[in-house]
């Protein structure tokens, strides 16, 4: 997948603080009921999961479908627990990902 992604990770936060992430990929989530100007229809390209893990382990997922816009936009909370890495997945029809991640510094 050749998208485009933005994140929203705070740089630092105390331990125990309730902290917003928020993500966003660009991707035509093409439904595959659309036709084109020949008239075929244009095949199906969503992104079929986002997951993101938090110093290695997994802290949030979901599987999405069709209904989900172009550029998926997502947020969520999470509890600083320590400092590491917040790593970000998208995976497309096609088996294809994007990914992106930040570091947070926890006090």
């Amino acid at each position: 997948m050749t998208a485009r992604a933005l994140i929203s990770v705070p740089k630092t936060a105390m331990r125990g603080e309730i902290v917003e992430i928020r993500a966003m990929t660009a991707h035509p989530m093409e439904t595959g009921y659309r036709t084109g100007l020949n008239g075929t229809n244009i095949p199906r390209n969503i992104i079929r999961r986002f997951a993101c893990t938090y110093d290695g382990e997994e802290v949030f997922s979901a599987d999405l479908f069709p209904a989900i816009s172009a550029n998926p936009f997502i947020a969520f909370t999470l509890i600083a627990t320590t400092s590491g890495t917040i790593e970000f997945v998208w995976t497309d029809d096609d088996g294809k990902t994007q990914t992106a991640s930040a570091d947070i510094t926890v006090t």
